[in-house]
């Protein structure tokens, strides 16, 4: 399997423990990030399992068919979703399988600040139905799909995120830049607890026809 976008490869550590035996190619575009992955690979003697590989999404040259597996986490609208669905349909092996999350819109009436943020690094975004009709316009089976529950964002990101903030406010007390850049980077998961009813993470499952 490929797993595209994997930053520092917390991911792919445990899709490793789960899928007992496979290999996986993790690719990122971030070289500090692939390092971090390679140093744990190699702590966790799983070099035989997994290749971490310095890469851009859009300029992979494994050969077409090479994997049965394509997963990646909340980085396709990177290349956006239709080429990111013409991407994996060249990747996989027929029949293989995609597995991916995307932000997505929860309501068509978002206030002006969130999409404003959203604006920034996803202008592009779609709703749920929106991206399952680029999948199906792709020649992809939609096999199934869910919404990731709020806790998924606060137990794993937004608390830790939080409780680091606190602790960089405290170091550079006396230094108004820094905490300049708190306040902004605190901004996101503040918007998050006034307005998580607006979007939202959405896995998707997706076949490669025979």
């Amino acid at each position: 399997m490929i797993d595209l976008g994997c930053g520092a490869g917390g991911q792919t550590i445990q899709l490793a423990g789960l899928l007992d035996g496979s290999r996986i190619v993790a690719v990122d575009s971030h070289e500090g990030s692939v390092a971090r992955l390679r140093a744990e690979v190699g702590r966790r003697g799983l070099s035989g399992r997994i290749s971490a590989v310095a890469a851009d999404m859009l300029n992979l040259d494994f050969p077409q068919g090479s994997f049965d597996l394509v997963w990646s986490e909340g980085a396709l609208y990177n290349i956006g979703i239709g080429n990111a669905m013409h991407l994996s349909r060249r990747l996989l092996r027929s029949g293989g399988y995609v597995a991916f999350t995307d932000a997505v819109w929860r309501r068509n009436d978002p206030p002006g600040e969130v999409r404003k943020s959203f604006e920034v690094d996803y202008p592009a975004m779609s709703t749920a139905v929106g991206v399952m009709e680029v999948i199906e316009r792709s020649g992809f089976e939609l096999k199934g799909h869910f919404t990731l529950p709020d806790e998924a964002w606060w137990g794993d990101f937004y608390t830790p995120m939080e409780a680091r903030i606190a602790e960089m406010r405290r170091k550079y007390a006396g230094d108004g830049e820094a905490l300049a850049v708190m306040d902004m980077l605190a901004a996101e998961p503040e918007m998050h607890r006034r307005h998580s009813d607006c979007y939202a993470y959405e896995f998707f499952v997706a076949r490669r026809p025979e």
